[in-house]
């Protein structure tokens, strides 16, 4: 008996991939394309004051010119303060998805 995971979170959307950045070890590219002003998902959910990180949050790299995302504030039914990672531009196989950290948690930890 297996599991059926249809319609179940990934921890990764299907055009995401994690492999080897140039920019600081693994990164996030993309498999397929991807247009401009795509929700790609769940990066940082804020629970009980302490901030989680999904696989994108986790791959994510920062780079300081041309990001290729940005991280989106928002709040879910819940009432749960998260952050979402969407494209800035469209992206061609193989581009790394890239933002400019801007999370709390970043800066706290400097």
């Amino acid at each position: 008996m297996g599991i059926d995971f249809t319609g179940k979170w990934r921890p990764l959307p299907d055009s995401v991939t994690i492999k080897d950045s140039d920019i600081e070890g693994l990164g996030l590219f993309a498999k397929d394309k991807i247009p401009a002003n795509t929700n790609l998902g769940t990066m940082r959910i804020l629970l009980d004051d302490e901030w989680i990180r999904t696989a994108l949050g986790s791959f994510s790299n920062h780079v300081d010119n041309n990001p290729t995302c940005i991280n989106v504030e928002d709040v879910n039914k819940k009432g749960y303060k998260y952050f979402y990672l969407k494209t800035i531009k469209d992206l061609e196989p193989g581009d790394e998805l890239t933002l400019t950290y801007k999370m709390p948690e970043y800066y706290e930890e400097q």
